[in-house]
């Protein structure tokens, strides 16, 4: 009880610590000081993990992954949009590609990857419901080709642009997309979502998540949930200049700063599922990386879009060439392996080693 007691104090003061920090930054400003925010930043991502556990254990599967999702993706559309409104001229106009496109690589190759190489190792086999993954596929792959892939090949606009009548239309698709799909995963079919081991304990588990959790500490963490979540965006916002400076001084690409943040945006996200697959619960792994994924599509662009058609910034979606086959070969792998409604270790072995080829070609292009 008093480690449990301890564990809930250290992730309520890390947020508000990292806040005040970070509000100190217009003050301080220092290599130590840049450490010290880097601390407080891996803390919240710490802390943003245990509160979205406290809230997914209240409301059971598959809405505990459905809102930490949701509520990343919101703050990572903010992210996105504040840097786009405060850069100038065309510094910002594949920000929205190379973000969405870096976060579906994360969470297709490295989180869904680590997650089946840890349960296998552990488990040998882990079994999920073949129906939920099936659909979050078939609509992942949809709003992927609308929004990457096919920009290259509309005549309208070149250079992998949509016009702002076609913008507008594909991201209200890939909204109603996300839409029906949040209806399938939280009421029509709910049952696609939950593992099949637990479809029979369900009404018993749901008495447990009454008995073990109380609205207060739901409240109170859902609050401290949002607060962790923000000051790591806000933070790696502004340590995004540290890293650059760090990435263009080590002689790689620019674009490796995008896969960074990127990376500390989806760190709670991918600490979640990785902790949900070493507790031989693959079905909520496979929830949070294919929900964050549809968000990151979804919610993002058509957010995103809006502000673009009314702001006039110019947004290059499409993706080149090579970029292209990396995706393509990443869809085709992870249909392929979850085909079947059971992982192996070697299905999770072929995505980690996508993803490293991911980042050695982003890094030697």
């Amino acid at each position: 009880m008093k480690k449990k007691k301890y564990l809930w104090m250290w992730t309520f003061l890390v947020p508000i610590l990292a806040w005040l920090f970070y509000f100190g930054s217009a003050v301080f400003s220092s290599g130590y000081y840049s450490i010290l925010l880097a601390l407080f930043l891996m803390g919240s991502v710490l802390a943003a993990v245990y509160h979205s556990e406290v809230i997914a254990h209240r409301l059971g599967e598959p809405f505990g992954t459905l809102l930490l999702a949701f509520a990343i993706t919101v703050i990572e559309v903010g992210l996105i949009i504040s840097i786009m409104l405060g850069a100038k001229g065309l510094e910002t106009i594949t920000l929205a590609r190379d973000t969405v496109f870096a976060a579906v690589m994360i969470i297709l190759n490295g989180i869904i990857g680590s997650c089946i190489v840890i349960g296998s190792l552990r488990y040998r086999e882990q079994s999920f419901t073949l129906q939920g993954v099936s659909t979050a596929l078939i609509t992942l792959t949809a709003v992927i080709i609308f929004v990457l892939i096919l920009p290259n090949y509309t005549v309208s606009h070149l250079g992998g642009e949509y016009t702002s009548f076609q913008l507008l239309f594909i991201a209200l698709i890939c909204l109603g997309l996300y839409l029906g799909f949040t209806m399938i995963q939280t009421m029509r079919h709910r049952n696609f979502f939950i593992s099949p081991q637990n479809k029979l304990q369900e009404n018993i588990s749901a008495k447990d998540h009454q008995e073990k959790s109380s609205k207060k500490e739901l409240y109170i963490s859902g609050v401290l949930l949002l607060l962790s979540l923000g000051v790591v965006v806000f933070l790696a916002k502004l340590l995004s200049k540290d890293v650059e400076n760090i990435v263009v001084s080590a002689g790689a690409p620019r674009s490796l700063v995008g896969i960074i943040i990127a990376g500390i945006v989806l760190l709670p996200e991918g600490l979640a599922a990785l902790r949900a697959a070493k507790s031989d619960e693959i079905q909520t792994s496979l929830n949070l990386a294919f929900g964050s994924a549809l968000a990151s599509i979804g919610l993002s662009i058509p957010a995103i879009a809006i502000i673009s058609v009314i702001t006039g910034i110019r947004m290059t979606l499409g993706i080149d060439i090579k970029s292209t086959i990396l995706l393509g070969l990443s869809l085709f792998i992870i249909t392929v392996s979850l085909a079947t409604g059971r992982t192996n270790i070697m299905q999770g072995v072929v995505l980690i080693a996508i993803f490293l080829i991911y980042l050695f070609i982003t890094v030697v292009p």
